[in-house]
């Protein structure tokens, strides 16, 4: 039976199954949009389904129901195996070469599991983590310096406390949040008489990198706080009994 048919009449699939129908669609006579998606294509979707899957955790605790993060969690293994199967294509790495990888890295960053290190809590687990994850960074080429090792790509207000924290690991003690909230109280005074728009958007910033540091130091999220508060503005005006 043609493998393509013997597919379509499947009735379950494994994640053997599942690899090989990105292979078909990938080649010559599959689906013209999934051949022509590259590593670069794909960015923008991979940034949108781990949204939605977030997304979807927050659906399931909302109403205890998981087929849409179920739903997610599919689409996201779909972006790693595409991406993976674009790699085989171009010589660089397998399916099997991640999973390889990915193996090795939890074995290695879990000693007090898969070794005899002992890490009763997680605190300690975390640092264990973090200086092994720094041994394993040592020599690559592609980090330029340990603040730019944060990506770029995340949320500013992900990003924000993730660099402060790795200044007050690596370069000087940061303020206190004592000291922020006096600096934010400061720049607030400054920004209710300021006129020029170049030192507005700067004062702005200043006082967004301050909130950063009372956030690191409360370990609150800031992406999630101010998407909570997002949402109450939304119920606020749009909630059941409002027209």
């Amino acid at each position: 039976m043609d493998r393509r048919v013997r597919l379509r009449e499947q009735k379950t699939y494994t994640l053997e199954d599942f690899l090989e129908i990105i292979k078909i669609l990938r080649q010559e006579d599959g689906c013209p949009w999934d051949r022509e998606q590259t590593h670069e294509s794909l960015r923008p979707c991979m940034m949108e389904e781990a949204a939605e899957l977030v997304s979807s955790i927050r659906i399931f605790g909302q109403t205890g129901d998981a087929e849409n993060m179920r739903e997610e969690l599919g689409d996201i293994l779909l972006q790693v195996v595409m991406h993976s199967e674009i790699a085989s294509e171009e010589g660089l790495f397998s399916w099997e070469d991640v999973v390889q990888i990915v193996s090795e890295k939890m074995v290695r960053r879990h000693p007090h599991v898969f070794g005899d290190v002992v890490a009763d809590n997680s605190n300690t687990v975390l640092r264990n983590w973090d200086d092994i994850k720094k041994i394993e960074k040592e020599g690559k080429e592609w980090i330029e310096s340990p603040l730019r090792e944060i990506p770029y790509e995340l949320p500013s207000l992900t990003r924000a406390p993730k660099i402060r924290k790795k200044i007050d690991k690596l370069y000087q003690k940061e303020a206190s949040a004592q000291e922020s909230i006096h600096n934010i109280q400061t720049m607030a005074a400054d920004l209710e008489k300021e006129q020029n728009p170049e030192e507005i958007q700067r004062t702005i910033g200043e006082i967004l990198w301050d909130l950063s540091n009372i956030s690191r130091v409360y370990r609150i999220p800031q992406e999630q706080v101010l998407n909570d508060k997002i949402e109450d503005m939304i119920d606020f005006y749009e909630g059941p009994n409002k027209k």
